[in-house]
């Protein structure tokens, strides 16, 4: 969508907040012992707590509120009985809807002891997503943002997942546009002011594939290497982005 008015500003940021504050304090309940489960209990709870429904039950009839992956796990794993080790790197991604306002958040986690491969991944990661944030500006083009983010990856000698890019979110949990991690030159679009998109760069240690598995949801990298993520979902101005989901 595209932010036109204060109300529609005011309702991304509302949503935004609550699925930011979901993923926090499900982060927080994090520990070795504890089920995916249980976490995405956590997390449904919260969201009920604040009239928000969660967007992949809407969207696809996901058997979980929340998505929870861990290690070679990319994404959409489905929260069950497997147990949090430490150790572990643990992704957590939500998404919900509040009003008729859609927003989308994600981010790995470790669980202690981390290893220096693991905190390195984990802050190139996050470094991936603050380049995306700075070259996200009204007036570039869409796939700028894919040209930083794969420059940036590669320095590190890691590789962008790229069957995994960001959207448009905001009247539902995906729209248009598509935003990859990676350079596409024939991409043609441009970023206009008030556009809401997720900017969410999927690193890997060893794939730049992911393989969906048996239960029809789970995304493993194609070669079992360690992965990881970072997501806000943004309102693109002349400068840096609005945070939609971003919480203190």
């Amino acid at each position: 969508m595209t932010v036109n008015t204060e109300k529609e500003l005011q309702g991304l940021l509302r949503i935004g907040r609550i699925v930011g504050m979901t993923m926090k304090t499900m982060s927080e309940a994090l520990r070795p012992g504890i089920t995916t489960a249980e976490l995405d209990e956590i997390g449904a709870k919260y969201l009920k707590q604040h009239g928000a429904r969660s967007a992949p039950i809407l969207t696809y009839k996901f058997p979980g509120t929340t998505c929870i992956s861990i290690n070679e796990e990319a994404a959409h794993g489905i929260p069950g009985k497997r147990v949090v080790q430490a150790g572990d790197l643990v992704n957590i991604d939500v998404s919900a809807e509040l009003d008729d306002f859609w927003a989308d958040t994600g981010a790995s986690f470790p669980v202690p002891p981390v290893t220096p491969a693991n905190q390195r991944l984990l802050d190139y990661a996050r470094s991936a997503l603050e380049v995306a944030i700075s070259t996200a500006r009204s007036g570039q083009p869409l796939n700028a943002i894919g040209k930083a983010v794969e420059k940036h990856v590669r320095k590190g000698g890691y590789k962008v997942i790229q069957d995994l890019p960001g959207h448009g979110v905001g009247r539902k949990l995906h729209e248009p546009p598509t935003v990859p991690n990676f350079y596409v030159p024939t991409i043609r679009t441009k970023l206009t002011e008030g556009m809401v998109i997720t900017l969410e760069p999927f690193l890997s240690v060893g794939a730049n594939r992911v393989v969906q598995q048996k239960d029809g949801w789970t995304l493993k990298t194609q070669d079992g290497s360690m992965a990881a993520q970072f997501e806000h979902t943004v309102i693109i101005t002349k400068g840096r982005p609005i945070l939609v989901t971003a919480v203190q």
